[in-house]
């Protein structure tokens, strides 16, 4: 499994609306992917505009190829991009261990 994190920072005053877009559209758009396992989303307590997004994927090909050169990837960055204040930074992760 691969994870996907995303820091995003959006404009200041948007977080009700951001959190109900963001959570639309990894229901609508991301859940439907093809290697997608899941996902969770935290908000920052001392800076509250910025947010991690996890995602987790089958494969990095999952993300990087089936999803990021499909259609369902500007319908994504429709839904949750007017709220950026900056472009996300995405990186992605191999487990390397875990609790039990």
């Amino acid at each position: 499994m691969i994870l996907e994190l995303a820091d995003i920072r959006i404009q200041p005053g948007q977080n009700a609306a951001f959190e109900e877009a963001i959570q639309r559209g990894l229901a609508t758009v991301i859940a439907h992917a093809h290697g997608f396992e899941g996902f969770k989303v935290n908000r920052g307590i001392e800076s509250p505009e910025r947010y991690v997004l996890q995602i987790f994927w089958t494969t990095l090909q999952d993300h990087t190829v089936g999803f990021r050169e499909s259609p369902a990837f500007a319908q994504w960055r429709a839904i949750v991009g007017p709220f950026f204040a900056q472009a996300p930074v995405v990186e992605h992760f191999e487990l390397v261990a875990k609790s039990a």
